[in-house]
């Protein structure tokens, strides 16, 4: 896309060591809070800047009735598996463990099972090779084959087919596959976590790490905010580990980041474009709720008229940096996020007014890392408003 359609503020003179802070290691959360929705929340007041510290058992007190809450509904699937290699040369032979993540499934003819997946370690598996994912018997219960090799481990593998049902690929992976926990999660998944680290909203399967401001609600707080008056919207953006990679340039406008599969239904598109109508704050749900609701505007516009939402399912890679132009979101509850992240950057983007977000926001850092929030995807959450 071009600079107009991605309005930015000089980021070519910003360089990603900007969003830079130092995160003490035991501040990163290891588990998820004791009790769901138990998290601290720091309020930031977009206007001033001005920092509360608060618990997020308060967030319904920060919304007014009338509020559009903007929910996504995906779903994180069990996409960490182990395999192991079975050459194809002369004679086949089994070879170590081979740690496989999906990223997102390839669109190819029925009965095509194609999936873009990160191997570790890379360097070892070629193009043509057979993978096999064996279950708790012994016996296979998947296998792929290598059909491209990409940068940084990618491969793009082609599953066998599954016997049974539409959904038994999914099946399958429910009972081999392990949570896909993030990496400065310094411990193997536990059971616990196919429950904690999923939305309780969480439906539509698609995301291999969870949009993680969501993991705060439990349906108690959902329904209290809805008898507020609280309108509550679900979008769908599967979140792919491009959002989270290493952003591997030294300036900001070099940034380009893996695209992601988003929808967008009808009711969704009516409420969204009626609160914008009425001038009703749009209260977004996480950074991936941003990413989706902006880049549909954009995608809309010009011809959207006074329809500015559109229903919809499509692809993006909007990248939101300091600058950028925010059509819909008024408000934004998200987590904590690493160091010269993309996500850091949107966050700066959205804290206030060109050339004063990213000052706002390390300040805030700094004081949440002062006061000890937990940080990351199990840890504690900021609204900013």
């Amino acid at each position: 896309m071009s600079e107009e359609t991605h309005p930015r503020d000089k980021s070519a003179e910003h360089r990603v060591e900007e969003f830079d802070y130092d995160l003490p290691e035991d501040l990163i959360a290891q588990e998820p809070p004791a009790e769901r929705g138990s998290s601290r929340m720091l309020v930031m007041d977009r206007a001033t800047g001005a920092l509360r510290d608060d618990s997020f058992s308060g967030f319904g007190e920060h919304l007014r009735p009338g509020d559009l809450l903007v929910l996504n509904d995906s779903r994180v699937i069990p996409a960490r598996l182990y395999a192991h290699r079975t050459l194809v040369r002369e004679r086949e032979m089994p070879t170590g463990r081979i740690e496989v993540m999906l990223l997102e499934p390839v669109l190819g003819p029925v009965g095509q099972n194609r999936w873009r997946a990160l191997v570790r370690p890379g360097r070892k598996v070629a193009i043509g090779e057979r993978l096999v994912f064996p279950a708790p018997d012994g016996s296979a219960a998947l296998e792929a084959e290598v059909l491209e090799r990409g940068q940084f481990g990618e491969r793009l593998l082609e599953f066998a087919p599954v016997q049974g049902p539409t959904d038994a690929f999914f099946a399958v992976l429910d009972q081999i596959g392990h949570t896909p926990l993030p990496p400065y999660i310094h411990r193997d998944d536990a059971d616990a976590d196919r429950d904690r680290y999923q939305t309780v909203f969480a439906r539509e399967r698609g995301s291999v790490a969870a949009p993680t401001a969501g993991l705060h609600f439990t349906p108690a707080v959902l329904d209290q905010l809805s008898s507020k008056g609280i309108e509550i919207a679900r979008i769908t953006l599967h979140v792919g580990l491009g959002t989270f990679a290493p952003l591997r340039v030294e300036r900001v406008d070099q940034v380009h980041l893996h695209s992601e599969r988003y929808s967008i239904g009808a009711a969704a598109a009516e409420a969204i474009n009626r609160a914008l109508a009425e001038n009703r704050r749009i209260v977004a749900v996480g950074t991936t709720v941003v990413r989706t609701l902006e880049a549909a505007a954009i995608a809309a516009a010009p011809a959207a008229g006074d329809s500015p939402i559109q229903p919809h399912s499509a692809a993006t890679d909007i990248f939101i940096s300091p600058g950028f132009d925010f059509r819909v979101v008024s408000a934004l509850l998200t987590n904590f996020h690493l160091p010269q992240s993309s996500l850091l950057m949107l966050v700066s983007a959205f804290a206030g007014p060109p050339g004063t977000g990213l000052d706002r926001v390390l300040s805030a850092y700094r004081h949440a890392i002062r006061e000890r929030y937990r940080f990351f995807s199990y840890g504690d959450c900021m609204f900013i408003a």
